[in-house]
């Protein structure tokens, strides 16, 4: 079966199932295993350069009026049909983080036979994202290796929620953009209750918006954790100023205690595919110092250091 995954929590079920070897296009975004998808071809490219942007700009051109989302992304339709897909894989949740729904639909419309099937992916609870695991191995013909890949998801994730069953719950804020300021909704809420923590600022599942700094200061969070969305760790830092430049981070709680973090957003809580698993097990240990079988790495969990002490004013 053939193939073209235009979402990276997609490209990564794929994988997850072992079938990386059917993929036959991919979007520029998806990195995950290099070895993987490197030589698959890509059929997606953005319309603005994002690393030569500050998060404020980014912000400014996904929002502007002339964009409205998906279009920031370019589908090549005639790469598309050289392709000859018969499984294309997509999503209709966020007009913002890849191609939409429709733009898909319309380019395989005008391929030649029945054309491909499309399959939307809409998570936006953990639950969701698991069963979009077991609905893409349904498509792709290996439900059985699906309902297993499933099941050890859950275990790992029932293993987290027993280890950290009846120790303190800090009070957690995830942010999944730096500036504006933006919390982390949809499965990320539930990943952090699996972590033994209480998420603020959004419920599970829910879609969120940019939100002001008094949110974030009432909210009074004993833990904050930076995941900004599409960022690798090394840029989270790099941009880290804003928020350690702003009047009121230092006087926050978990700012107080040194307990920030730099998370791999992209790798473990931006795309709802099965290393998100893995997002609650590293949560673990920045909440209560649980190491899961594999040792969380430097990359994937990092303190980000306070800033230095502001200086008294003058009489």
């Amino acid at each position: 079966m053939r193939i073209v995954s235009l979402l990276p929590a997609a490209t990564d079920i794929v994988v997850e199932l072992g079938l990386g070897g059917d993929l036959v296009g991919r979007t520029h975004e998806c990195d995950w295993p290099p070895d993987v998808v490197g030589p698959v071809p890509v059929v997606t490219s953005a319309e603005f350069d994002a690393d030569a942007l500050s998060s404020r700009e980014i912000s400014e051109a996904v929002g502007g009026a002339a964009h409205r989302g998906s279009s920031l992304y370019t589908l090549d339709a005639g790469l598309l049909a050289d392709l000859a897909p018969d499984v294309v894989l997509t999503q209709d949740l966020c007009q913002v983080c890849a191609v939409s729904y429709e733009a898909v639909a319309d380019s395989v419309r005008v391929l030649d036979g029945d054309g491909p099937r499309v399959i939307s992916l809409e998570p936006r609870t953990l639950p969701d994202v698991l069963a979009c695991v077991r609905r893409v191995g349904d498509v792709l013909g290996v439900p059985e290796t699906a309902a297993r890949r499933v099941a050890e998801a859950y275990r790992r994730l029932d293993a987290v929620r027993d280890r950290t069953s009846g120790r303190p719950r800090p009070r957690v804020a995830a942010i999944e953009w730096l500036d504006p300021l933006w919390p982390a909704g949809h499965w990320v809420p539930e990943q952090i209750r699996r972590a033994g923590g209480e998420p603020l600022l959004v419920h599970p599942g829910e879609h969120t918006a940019a939100m002001d700094w008094a949110a974030l200061c009432d909210a009074a969070p004993e833990v904050i954790v930076l995941m900004p969305c599409g960022f690798p760790p090394e840029r989270t830092f790099t941009e880290a100023d804003v928020l350690t430049g702003h009047p009121a981070w230092a006087d926050l709680p978990a700012v107080r205690d040194g307990r920030v973090w730099v998370l791999d957003g992209p790798a473990h809580f931006n795309r709802p595919g099965p290393r998100v698993v893995r997002g609650a097990e590293i949560l673990a240990y920045v909440l209560h110092g649980i190491e899961p079988d594999e040792p969380v790495t430097d990359r994937e969990a990092r303190r980000l250091l306070p800033a230095a002490p502001r200086t008294p004013a003058g009489p």
